[in-house]
């Protein structure tokens, strides 16, 4: 699996806990995402250094943008083709964003393309984060009673989304903890594979590495689930996905869905669905 770099979320401040149903962004942090969108776009770059080394093949870089006396750093990276002997496009960072807006997850940070040394690439708001699931694991931390039912929720969604954009890279170092025991989610230049293994049975359920699976999901997601197209699907993500790519999700979708349906019939709708 990849080495992923440490990061820290931060909007605009360290905001606190308004945990919108489902989501991990708090009100404010949606309600800025759009200005931080643009400040990736046209933010003056101010400093730059490449991360390299061990098993990270993407060759990404730490940016520190500036403008309007406001200062934040980014990541760029702009992998494509074959490395390390897995797909890989930058593309297909701002495809997972652009889908987690659509289906209003808010879980992954602001991510936009940006041209860099003369390159197109993908551009993510750095973020720091308290500690990130390796570090939980690996410490023993345990989380906190008051917020484990909100913890399990977000592993769930967590592991919906990965089965939705086919991300079998998805481990520890990804998935970043704040303070206050939110998630959000990082590096998925691996996803949206076309391959015919991933439209058969879904990457997470209780039979594999995730045993909990999506054994519990909100209802506005699934709803969201179901009125998926191609062409909703298109215009939320762009051309950052091809139509082969997107008919590969709708089918990933139905999967999920399929596997829902077994989820209600074996624990009762109310013990899957809130």
């Amino acid at each position: 699996m990849k080495k992923t770099h440490a990061i820290l979320f931060l909007f605009s401040g360290f905001l606190g806990l308004t945990i919108l149903s489902f989501a991990q962004f708090t009100t404010e942090e949606i309600s800025e995402r759009e200005k931080w969108e643009t400040f990736l776009k046209t933010a003056g770059i101010v400093g730059e250094k490449q991360i390299g080394g061990g098993s990270i093949k993407t060759a990404p870089w730490r940016l520190d943008l500036e403008k309007d006396g406001i200062s934040r750093g980014a990541l760029w990276k702009n992998p494509e083709g074959k490395l390390s002997g897995h797909d890989e496009s930058w593309k297909w960072e701002i495809a997972a964003y652009r889908l987690d807006k659509y289906l209003a997850l808010n879980m992954v940070p602001p991510t936009v393309e940006r041209e860099f040394q003369g390159k197109r690439g993908a551009c993510q708001l750095w973020v720091t984060a308290a500690m990130d699931l390796r570090k939980k694991n690996s410490d023993k931390i345990e989380t906190p009673s008051d917020m484990l039912y909100t913890w399990n929720n977000a592993i769930y969604m967590t592991w919906a989304f990965d089965t939705l954009i086919a991300n079998k890279d998805r481990n520890a170092g990804t998935i970043l903890i704040t303070k206050n025991w939110r998630l959000m989610l990082i590096d998925h230049s691996r996803s949206f594979g076309t391959s015919v293994e991933s439209a058969k049975e879904p990457i997470y359920d209780e039979e594999k590495q995730a045993a909990e699976g999506m054994k519990r999901l909100p209802r506005t997601f699934v709803e969201k689930l179901k009125a998926m197209n191609i062409g909703s699907v298109t215009e939320a993500i762009g051309d950052y996905l091809t139509d082969d790519e997107i008919k590969a999700v709708l089918k990933r979708r139905d999967l999920i869905l399929k596997e829902i349906a077994r989820l209600i019939e074996k624990y009762g709708e109310n013990n899957v669905l809130y």
